[in-house]
């Protein structure tokens, strides 16, 4: 059986495979592809409408337990969808 997560977005659970870890590093966020970086994760749906969900909602600062100043990363992924 896979782990399951919650997505930030949409607050809908889903298997592992199917979200994306985000990371923060200095207060910028970051994609975390292999899903094996130390620290603190947040899992989103990587669609348009649930990584938006999340930035508005400030649900990565919450999820990842500090500022987050920079979704750069993440409005180019919005950007290429």
């Amino acid at each position: 059986m896979e782990p399951v997560r919650t997505c930030v977005g949409c607050r809908q659970r889903a298997d592992k495979s199917s979200l994306m870890r985000v990371i923060a590093r200095d207060s910028k966020l970051d994609i975390d592809r292999s899903a094996l970086a130390g620290g603190r994760g947040a899992w989103v749906h990587p669609s348009p409408e649930c990584v938006s969900l999340a930035i508005t909602r400030k649900a990565f600062g919450r999820a990842l337990k500090t500022s987050v100043t920079n979704t750069e990363v993440l409005d180019e992924l919005l950007a290429t969808n």
